[in-house]
């Protein structure tokens, strides 16, 4: 018998060829994703565009009719990926807030519950957990979770980010003055009086650095978290970006009028006097615009980001996230600045694009917290881990086939020390305080948290499950304000 040669060969690479495309079939299936995460500072989540087309014009403009922030480039993460409706800190204040979102443990199991303090050595983050799996794993911007110190680097403790040579200990001056190597944070009036080579704003400064690992890490599997300290006070924006909204007639919000504001809860009001607030409001008209063009910098910092991607053809297998600690009230209310339960203080923006995995214009009402959030990266990304975590993988939301995403689950956030406590669904939020009657507020029907509904009957399901439901969750993770919370429970 005879065998044709040329037959045999034109089989036996056939065959390799089919081995050979099944291999590389499997190696896409199979190829880590990329994660970039980029966190703000006291960040309004009504300033980004993407959250304005969700919202009704009074809700999107509260500071008068058009009168916001427009953010193109991270619109684009939420318009190619998902947006979160309904997210919000694990207390609203930086280091707390911070220490969560890298642990998935309530601030009090951190070591970090209150600002300045350090976070604990002995637990895992998610850096920790996917440098074990094969990550480049960087940090670069503000870090909060290691002392009072600021505008230095070199921490000791790096909690997994292998790479933290640009992780910063605090601070929000918008300069740096960098001279013989040494990095010292400077306002812009000293920063005009110096060579121009000498200085560079700290958001340029750290997406520079991020840029530069990327280049770096780009050809292998690469975790990467840059903080940025803006749009943090002391509310200052380069040029252009402070001439960028010069125009706007910046209207006080409508929750600043008295009949309003005269009648909050003592955990809505401030400490300083409140007729000297509403002066001030005059005053801080200008900062609001050097807030916009903060936020504009920001952006084009992200463009710079996606354009990287888009150049060494990573778009398709990078996670890229958009988020911040908390927010900032900007005058609704009455307030300033950050610290209690109202929407533009504790709920956070929270954009992801991953196209390999999770389709266009998703858009996901459901309540989280940013405890969340380091198990459901993780169940994202296909990460196994034995570590333990206080919250939820909530992946299946993102990977899912639904365009929309609709629940009405229960979570808590809670201020450091325990004072005040919120449990939150997507329509609704129960507040209580030890100093103050329990408020409940329908969010659908009152975006403004004006009316407290605790006490109408038709309300009094929500009221007793929602409440039954918190003391569970605050009891599960030794929460200090279930302390502070004993009076309201019903026998």
């Amino acid at each position: 018998m005879k065998f044709n040669f040329k037959n045999v060969a034109t089989v036996v690479f056939a065959f390799c060829g089919l081995f050979s495309n099944a291999a590389e079939d499997e190696g896409k299936k199979t190829k880590k994703p990329n994660l970039i995460i980029i966190h703000t500072d006291e960040h309004n989540f009504r300033t980004l565009s993407c959250y304005q087309n969700l919202l009704p014009e009074e809700q999107a403009f509260v500071w008068g009719k058009g009168n916001n922030s427009k953010t193109p480039n991270i619109d684009k993460i939420a318009n190619e990926g998902v947006i979160c409706t309904s997210y919000y800190a694990s207390s609203p204040v930086c280091t707390p807030s911070r220490a969560s979102l890298v642990t998935g443990l309530y601030p009090q199991a951190t070591g970090a519950p209150k600002n300045g303090l350090h976070i604990r050595e002995d637990i895992p983050t998610f850096a920790t957990i996917l440098r074990d799996h094969g990550y480049a794993t960087s940090y670069v911007g503000k870090w909060h979770l290691a002392g009072h110190e600021k505008y230095s680097f070199g921490i000791k403790y790096k909690a997994g980010f292998e790479d933290n040579r640009y992780m910063m200990r605090g601070g929000h001056a918008p300069y740096f003055h960098i001279k013989n190597g040494k990095y010292k944070g400077i306002n812009e009036k000293v920063a005009a009086n110096l060579p121009e080579d000498e200085v560079i704003h700290l958001t340029d400064f750290f997406t520079d650095k991020t840029l530069e690992i990327l280049e770096r890490d780009k050809k292998e599997p690469f975790a990467l978290m840059l903080s940025i300290p803006d749009p943090h006070t002391p509310d200052f924006a380069k040029p252009p970006y402070d001439k960028m909204y010069a125009d706007l007639d910046v209207q006080a919000p409508i929750t600043m009028k008295p009949e309003y504001a005269d009648n909050r809860p003592s955990w809505g009001k401030g400490g300083s006097n409140e007729a000297e607030k509403k002066k001030a409001f005059e005053k801080e008209k200008e900062a609001l615009k050097q807030y916009f063009g903060m936020v504009s910098h920001i952006d084009d910092s992200v463009g710079r980001i996606m354009n990287f991607l888009e150049e060494n053809n990573l778009v398709e297998n990078t996670i890229i996230i958009f988020t911040s600690d908390h927010g900032d009230m900007f005058f609704e209310h009455k307030r300033r600045n950050k610290g209690v339960p109202y929407e533009a203080s504790s709920r956070i923006p929270f954009v992801l694009r991953y196209p390999a995995k999770i389709k266009a214009g998703k858009i996901i009402n459901k309540a989280y917290t940013n405890v969340d959030f380091t198990p459901t990266i993780l169940g994202i990304m296909g990460v196994d881990t034995e570590a333990k975590f206080q919250g939820l993988d909530t992946s299946d939301d993102f990977l899912n086939k639904k365009k929309i995403v609709d629940s009405d689950r229960m979570t808590y956030f809670a201020k450091t020390g325990g004072w005040w406590v919120a449990a939150v669904t997507d329509r609704y939020k129960l507040v209580l305080d030890k100093k103050e009657k329990p408020y409940l507020f329908d969010m659908k029907n009152d975006p403004f948290e004006l009316e407290n509904v605790y006490a109408k009957e038709e309300y009094k399901a929500v009221a007793e499950k929602m409440q039954a439901e918190l003391f569970n969750q605050m009891e599960a993770v030794d929460e200090p304000g279930l302390k502070n919370s004993q009076k309201y429970i019903v026998e």
